[in-house]
């Protein structure tokens, strides 16, 4: 089986409707949700992280500012949320330094990640090399490998190498649409995986309401 986390959040930024969207989840059975620390305040953060802890799920926030002085602030802003994961980001050293002490679950980008939407670049050796780094690290649980937004990387091969390398869970983040999709991270070792703007387009089995998307998209993970 591999985790489904369900981001409230297109085009690499959170949703304007976040909190109804949660809400309508309270019955589909999910435990983890998530969203960027673009689009979102600081208070937005906290509120939507009450909610969904009231929920029962946990909590996973996305670092994809592309400046040290904002991911900064993200991370600062992730601590004070009090979320249950940090993925993403490209500073390690900040992340560590910022999130001691607090009992969140680090994972940073693993490879080369730039622009917004993130793209990642590198060779799989490279990538899966930084991984091991990474997860070397104190303070980081494991890593947010953006799988699928590599130019040329086989997905497969690309997934399975970080996984092997790295010391902790590999979430693969973005760009996740179809049951082929899941199977094949699931097969090659990612403990989990998140999709966002594929459901608010309602690109996936389950109807036209994102609870019926999000229940469809938990089977299949089951089913992986």
């Amino acid at each position: 089986m591999i985790e489904f986390i369900f981001m409230l959040t297109h085009n690499d930024r959170t949703v304007d409707d976040a909190p109804d969207v949660l809400a309508s989840l309270r019955d589909t059975g999910l435990a983890y949700v998530g969203f960027k620390d673009v689009g979102a305040s600081p208070q937005r953060q906290r509120e939507l992280t009450e909610a969904a802890h009231h929920m029962g799920m946990q909590v996973m926030l996305e670092v994809v500012s592309t400046s040290p002085e904002d991911e900064a602030a993200s991370l600062r802003a992730a601590r004070a949320a009090g979320v249950d994961w940090v993925l993403g980001g490209t500073t390690p050293a900040v992340g560590q330094d910022i999130l001691a002490g607090s009992g969140i679950r680090y994972c940073p980008f693993p490879g080369t990640v730039a622009g917004h939407p993130s793209r990642l670049s590198g060779t799989i050796a490279e990538i899966a090399d930084h991984a091991k780094q990474l997860t070397a690290l104190d303070g980081v649980h494991g890593v947010d490998l953006l799988t699928y937004r590599h130019a040329d990387a086989d997905p497969e091969e690309l997934t399975r190498a970080v996984a092997n390398a790295a010391d902790g869970p590999l979430i693969a983040a973005g760009s996740v649409v179809t049951e082929e999709q899941i199977t094949l991270l699931c097969r090659a070792g990612a403990w989990g995986f998140t999709i966002g703007g594929a459901i608010f387009e309602r690109r996936l089995p389950g109807g036209d309401t994102v609870a019926g998307q999000v229940k469809a998209v938990l089977a299949m993970a089951a089913g992986a």
